[in-house]
């Protein structure tokens, strides 16, 4: 049997946590904090699990998390 290729794009961009679920970095995160408030920026820190609706297409994406 041939071995699957893991998505590397997805690959840098979610985890997983001790119980198996799929966490992922929130958006808008990234750069020109500046201009957004302080409490826009506490609201996008930290991380998201991912909704069961998601889990097939993670299993395809990531075969070996």
């Amino acid at each position: 049997m041939p071995k699957l290729k893991t998505h590397k794009g997805s690959q840098k961009r979610i985890g997983v946590t001790g119980s198996g679920k799929a966490v992922r970095v929130k958006a808008w995160r990234g750069h020109h904090l500046e201009i957004k408030s302080s409490r826009r920026t506490r609201r996008y820190a930290g991380k998201a699990v991912f909704g069961p609706e998601h889990a097939k297409q993670i299993r395809r994406l990531l075969p070996y998390l």
